[in-house]
Formats: structure tokens, C-alpha cells, sequence
């Protein structure tokens, strides 16, 4: 949070800026090109629809993608575009043209996530012929399945922070792995000595595995693939990543079992959190206020809560200080992704 201090500075962190200044110049250059794109993809879409007798409108110009992920030369588009029935009459020509005017040779649709305890995306291959993608993201590649993996592009922020970590000498446990958001930083950046990554989704194992040969790191990870409350690990870590949203409660005592019992360590918990605000207009000042207020006030619940787990599962008294309270993004109005760094040391 803001007003926390860090606890080390170091050249990490100075890499770390460098970094998010070249993200930051990556997505204004992503944002240009995209309307670039977008222009490209009108023109070619209303030859298309003229050739066949049709008009165009504003109506179809609406439905066009105004926003899209690029995984190599596959374009996977929201479910919000290309939903009016005229499309429908222009069979396949329709998303030839699409990949040509985007600058692709693949198309694939999300239209929603899965319930199935996995948060599997369901996604429609639109054109080509496999779904597996490689993506580089912070000089990080990875590699999944889009059909049956999601990458969480907007944890961009938080995975250039993990990468500004010096874990040189330390086990760090990632309790949520999926194909690898936070293990590859950890390995990859940080430079953990040994990385353990629990998941549960046999999908995600596969291309976690995989990430972990492209990157020249599998000799430093463990993987651990099924429930991670089952986890038959305890006192080795250093540090662990509870990289779960909307919340990682359930993990919490898993991580109290996995830090080390005489020096303790470091737990890096995400959750989504709701400021409760009591008017309904409110200026932007005073919500950004209680925006803050929340975020300070589940962290410090959330320091007495695993201060409790802590003494339960070691019979010994704890200390815990908050070092930091990190927001990610924002999910709605007052809905607000953060992560608690929460240092855990025997008494």
C-alpha cells in the first residue's frame, strides 16, 4: 500500500522499473497497431459484405472486435463481436478475412469460463488446425492449449513485481501454478533455488511441464499435480504464492504448514476485495479512499487470521507484519484485485 515501505531496495528493483517501462511502451505500441488493425479489418469486412449483395451499416460496424489477445499468429476474440446474423451467411470466407485483416492465421472465440472447478475457458477454434499457442511475455515463454488453458494477460503488474524478487537460497511454494504465471517468474527472474508449483487442472500440468523445458528451469520445480490441501509437504519454504482469486482462504493453512518453523517466511496472498461505501455518489477521491481503507483493513483481519493458524499448527507463538499491500487491477467499481505480502516470523 501506499506509505508501506519496502523492505530491501536493490538492483532487482531497479530492473523491475526498467521492465515496467517496457511493458508500458509494449502496450501503447499493441494499442496502435490494434487500430491500425481495426481500420484494415473494416475495409477488407465491407468488401465482403458488399460482395454479397449486402449493405454496409453502422449496425455491423459496432459488431466488429475492438479488442483481441495475440498468442503468436493466433487471434482469440471476445465473445462480443460478430454476433449479428448476416455474419452468418458469409461462411468461412468471414474469418479468412478476419485473420487477414488482423494479421493472423488462426481465429478462436471465448465466450465464457467454465464451472467445471478448473476455470477452463470455453473457446471455438474459428480457423486453423490445432489450439496450442506460444506466448512471450517479460522474456518468459509460454506455451498452452487456448482451448483448455486461460493466460492472465492482466497480472502483467504483478508478475513483473514477483520477477523483481531476490529469492537466491530460497524454496518458494506456488500454491495455484496454472501453466506457470508466477513459478516461471520465481525461477526465470527472482532466482529461487527450488521452485514446488501445486496444480490440480491435469491441462494446465501439461503445459506448466513444457514451460518449464522451454525455459531451461524444470531441474528447480517440483510439480505437484492434484489438491494442494493434500499436499504432502511441510516446513520447506521460504516463501509462498497463494495466486488465487476471488480468494486463496482455503490455501491459507497449507501455507502455514509450509513455512519453515524456525525462520519463518514470506506469504504472498491474493484476494479480491469490495469496499463497502456508504453513499451511493461518491466523489472519486473519497472512493479511492475507502478503496484503501478496505485493502487495509482485510489485510490486517487477514495478519491476525493466519497469526491464529500459525499457533494452531505449531503450537508456538507468531508474528506477523504486514510489508505490503499490492493492487493488480480493478474487477468493477470498488471490486479491486490486490495482494497481501505478509512476513511470518516465529516469536
Amino acid at each position: 500500500m501506499d506509505g508501506v515501505p519496502c523492505l530491501r531496495v536493490s538492483e532487482c528493483h531497479v530492473q523491475q522499473f526498467r521492465r515496467c517501462l517496457q511493458t508500458k511502451a509494449a502496450l501503447d505500441s499493441k494499442k496502435k497497431t490494434e487500430r491500425t488493425s481495426g481500420n484494415k479489418l473494416e475495409i477488407i469486412l465491407r468488401e465482403l459484405i458488399e460482395s454479397h449483395g449486402e449493405r454496409w451499416t453502422e449496425e455491423l460496424r459496432a459488431d466488429l472486435p475492438h479488442s483481441f489477445q495475440r498468442h503468436g499468429d493466433l487471434l482469440l476474440l471476445k465473445d462480443n463481436c460478430f454476433s449479428l446474423p448476416l455474419w452468418k451467411n458469409m461462411d468461412q470466407h468471414l474469418w479468412s478475412s478476419v485473420a487477414e485483416g488482423l494479421g493472423a492465421k488462426r481465429l478462436a472465440k471465448m465466450s465464457r469460463i467454465s464451472s467445471d472447478g478448473f476455470r477452463s475457458p470455453v473457446v471455438t477454434m474459428l480457423l486453423g488446425e490445432h489450439s496450442w499457442v506460444k506466448h512471450v511475455d517479460n522474456g518468459i515463454r509460454y506455451e498452452f492449449d487456448i482451448t483448455r488453458c486461460m493466460f492472465s494477460a492482466g497480472n502483467i503488474t504483478e508478475k513483473l513485481r514477483v520477477a523483481g524478487f531476490d529469492c537466491r537460497g530460497e524454496t518458494v511454494v506456488d500454491l495455484y501454478a496454472g501453466i506457470g504465471y508466477f513459478t516461471l517468474p520465481y525461477l526465470v527472474h527472482a532466482g529461487a533455488s527450488h521452485v514446488h508449483a501445486c496444480e490440480w487442472n491435469p491441462d494446465a500440468v501439461e503445459a506448466l511441464q513444457r514451460n518449464l523445458e522451454a525455459n531451461d528451469v524444470s531441474d528447480r520445480c517440483t510439480v505437484h499435480q492434484g489438491d494442494n490441501r493434500q499436499l504432502q509437504l511441510s516446513e520447506i519454504a521460504d516463501r509462498v504464492n497463494l495466486g488465487l482469486i476471488p480468494s486463496s482462504e482455503d490455501g491459507w493453512p497449507v501455507a502455514c504448514r509450509l513455512l519453515k518453523r524456525t525462520t519463518g517466511g514470506i506469504l504472498h496472498i491474493h484476494q479480491n476485495v469490495t469496499s463497502a461505501l456508504l453513499h451511493a455518489a461518491i466523489n472519486d477521491a473519497s472512493g479511492k479512499k475507502a478503496d484503501r481503507e478496505a485493502w487495509q483493513a482485510w489485510a490486517d483481519d487477514t495478519a491476525k487470521h493466519i497469526t491464529f493458524l500459525l499457533k494452531d499448527i505449531t503450537g508456538a507463538q507468531w508474528t506477523t507484519i504486514i510489508q505490503h499491500i499490492e493492487h493488480v487491477k480493478s474487477y468493477a467499481p470498488h471490486v479491486h484485485h490486490i495482494v497481501l505480502d505478509l512476513e511470518c516470523r516465529p516469536s
